[in-house]
């Protein structure tokens, strides 16, 4: 006779407390500041107090990226908040974002925890300053001196024909998808619109006027074929969330969002232009790994918080995720009902980063929660008449995705 199969370690772990700065356009604060503000909301919504707190996890925790990209350190949270910690952990590689609330969800599954602050704070926005974005290498100072830049891996491959940011690499997955599937631009713009839509409930969304086909298909062209409003908004703002043990959960004063399935997967070469399937990459990897460790299926998803750091990659994950066929997301989205909060698969209802703000993913797990929460007001989605009970997030693009399966009340 077989032995049971073990409990996924990530099942032992819930979201009880969520917190979030201010958010908005060159607020002109401290990324110190911010993240404070969202970790002390976080830990209130909790019913806890910092002396509970034992555990601390960001990404990417290091310093690095362009200007505003990574937040405070974590030494600099721990310090600021004056935790006392049995388990911390930052890093920049792994699943992408999605990262620092996975390595949380484990720490506690494994007792080396019991209530981790998670948080990721940028100041994009502010840092840009009065310009345009930045790509990367865009200083000339690869090399610190001022002189002809110098990269290795990937970068000098791609920096020498100017691909020098993330939208070049991404617009080859637009126009691959382009070539093989049919993809339309006027499809691709329903995730813009639908984003904007949603946008126009949230109150902390960076741009809530009205988006029009005209208007997205007039914008000026960044990348063939992602053009303005397929690009996320810079924005400044920090998440947190407090992930404890579930036993905690009949205790927390908010809903807990109960972890079900992760997904960290890659299956294929970490490579941007490399992969063996350039329509999906690690997205396919990432989310069958996620179904691998549950039995809820994609027919159980609620709502969806996906990835559209580029419009282009909310429909890669949604195939990934299998809530269309390959190939399929573009008609799936095609007059916008579906991907409505009224439609089969409500999207990104905060406005996702197109619209609600760059805040690298995490605002999509914060949605999450306050939709399963039934905290959503003007934008909530409504299910068999109450909140929704399951929700599927994402995070990466690229070589870099990272699935989580959240659930209301089941631990």
């Amino acid at each position: 006779m077989s032995p049971p199969a073990e409990e996924p370690l990530e099942r032992r772990a819930a979201i009880t407390g969520i917190g979030q700065s201010a958010v908005g356009r060159r607020l002109g604060r401290s990324g110190l500041d911010l993240t404070v503000e969202a970790c002390l909301a976080a830990v209130a919504d909790a019913g806890l107090t910092r002396d509970d707190i034992d555990g601390l996890a960001t990404y990417p925790g290091m310093g690095v990226g362009t200007p505003g990209f990574a937040g405070p350190t974590g030494p600099e949270v721990h310090d600021a908040l004056r935790l006392r910690l049995n388990w911390h952990d930052g890093g920049g590689e792994g699943p992408g974002q999605m990262r620092a609330l996975i390595a949380a969800c484990l720490a506690v599954g494994a007792g080396l925890a019991r209530h981790v602050l998670v948080y990721r704070t940028v100041t994009e926005a502010t840092a840009q300053g009065g310009g345009g974005r930045q790509g990367i290498g865009g200083d000339g100072g690869g090399d610190g001196g001022g002189g002809v830049p110098r990269f290795s891996g990937f970068l000098q491959w791609m920096l020498p024909f100017g691909a020098v940011s993330a939208v070049n690499w991404i617009a080859l997955v637009a126009q691959r998808r382009m070539h093989e599937f049919g993809l339309t631009r006027d499809q691709l713009a329903q995730i813009a619109l639908n984003a904007r839509r949603n946008a126009a409930e949230n109150p902390a969304a960076v741009f809530r006027d009205p988006l029009t086909l005209d208007a997205y298909l007039g914008s000026r062209m960044i990348s063939t074929p992602l053009c303005l409003f397929d690009c996320d908004a810079p924005a400044d703002g920090s998440t947190a969330f407090v992930v404890s043990h579930r036993d905690y959960a009949p205790d927390a004063p908010r809903t807990a969002c109960h972890v079900q399935a992760v997904g960290t997967a890659l299956r294929g070469r970490p490579s941007w232009d490399q992969f063996d399937d350039l329509t999906t990459m690690a997205a396919r990897d990432a989310a069958a790994a996620m179904w691998e460790r549950t039995d809820l299926r994609p027919a159980d998803v609620d709502v969806a918080q996906l990835y559209d750091g580029f419009s282009v990659l909310a429909l890669v994950w949604l195939e990934a995720l299998r809530f269309c066929g390959r190939g399929e997301s573009g008609p799936f989205v095609a007059d916008g009902t579906a991907i409505a909060r009224t439609g089969s698969l409500p999207l990104n209802t905060a406005g996702g980063q197109l619209s609600g703000g760059r805040l690298h993913g995490f605002g999509l797990i914060h949605e999450a929660c306050v939709q399963l929460r039934g905290d959503g007001g003007a934008r909530q989605v409504v299910r068999r008449g109450g909140p929704p009970e399951v929700a599927a997030v994402s995070n990466g693009g690229g070589p870099i995705a990272g699935a989580l399966l959240l659930t209301r009340g089941r631990g």
